[in-house]
């Protein structure tokens, strides 16, 4: 049972996505070098978000590409059953900081990647933050293609890992 006020939250780590039409619910994640793309059809009133991480080495690169297209076709495909058009399909991409300094920069790889995936798949991007040294909770809400974003100071990355951290900043998208 809910309580009055209450709004659902569903978070999602590194090789998630969640797609909803929920006006309540807000979809969130954790981000360093990864990236989370937020799609939004804004007639059908639904979107979803996913969180991707492709390494930096480039042997195993193209390998796990098809896991960021794999996981983005997955997030299309989960809107597209919920009632959206590819060709309205509104995009907001986050994340791809530099954040571990010495190891290349595998947030600018992630960030070209899911550039590269929507301008191909003909998705407008309609905003966002890429790049930077600083990393960043988002919080999306997919029906409306709502987006805050707060910066945190620090993120220390591991797989399938949420940490909690202090905000160094907020900024908000509609």
């Amino acid at each position: 049972m809910q309580h009055p006020g209450h709004h659902p939250r569903i978070n999602i780590v590194q090789g998630e996505y969640h797609v909803s039409g929920d006006r309540a619910l807000s979809i969130t994640t954790l981000l360093g070098s990864c990236v989370a793309a937020c799609l939004h059809d804004p007639v059908a009133q639904v979107g979803g978000m996913n969180h991707f991480l492709l390494p930096g080495d480039e042997a195993a690169t193209a390998l796990f590409a098809r896991h960021g297209v794999h996981l983005m076709e997955l997030l299309i495909n989960g809107l597209l059953k919920k009632g959206a058009a590819r060709e309205r399909l509104e995009a907001k991409l986050f994340g791809g900081a530099r954040t571990m300094q010495g190891l290349g920069d595998i947030g600018a790889g992630n960030a070209r990647f899911a550039q590269e995936f929507l301008r191909r798949e003909g998705i407008t991007v309609t905003g966002g933050s890429l790049g930077g040294e600083t990393g960043r909770r988002i919080q999306f809400w997919p029906a409306s293609g709502r987006v805050m974003q707060k910066l945190v100071r620090a993120v220390e990355e591991k797989p399938l890992a949420d940490a909690v951290l202090p905000s160094a900043g907020d900024l908000e998208l509609f």
